[in-house]
């Protein structure tokens, strides 16, 4: 990743994202996500699962999930330089995501159209995807 990129990254999470109660590093209730990219520009982040997330006994809130999905897909916009904000988000379920499982997220952009970008991501247990989003994200005219 060129200096540039990863500086705007840098500048987007610390002047726009810091708050984010998943990712940001100034709110002391985030869940403290931790982003990498991969050779091939995929993020990536690992979590581990707590009771405090739950919805049904033992199961993972659907919310939570469709949030932790949405900042990854931010997040890989992040490491790409780009600043959008989620306009459309379809979370689909595959299985129930236990409360203590370790869960792997990833993301990556599908197509650009500035001012629109296409982004999926995976919640993934072991080896198996327990949810995937699509979503489209747009450049707002200011921040």
């Amino acid at each position: 990743m060129s200096a540039t990129i990863e500086k705007l990254h840098s500048t987007c999470a610390t002047d726009w994202h810091s708050q984010c109660m998943m990712c940001g590093g100034n709110n002391p209730l985030s869940v403290g996500l931790s982003f990498r990219v991969t050779e091939s520009g995929m993020v990536c982040a690992s979590f581990q699962a707590r009771a405090d997330y739950q919805g049904y006994d033992g199961i993972m809130h659907g919310g939570f999930i469709a949030a932790l999905l949405d900042a990854a897909m931010t997040n890989c916009l992040f490491k790409n330089g780009i600043v959008a904000l989620t306009g459309d988000l379809h979370v689909r379920f595959h299985k129930p995501v236990p409360c203590d499982a370790s869960i792997d997220l990833k993301a990556q952009i599908v197509s650009k159209s500035p001012p629109l970008f296409f982004v999926r991501s995976e919640l993934v247990c072991g080896k198996a995807v327990m949810a995937s989003a699509e979503a489209k994200f747009m450049k707002p005219r200011k921040l």
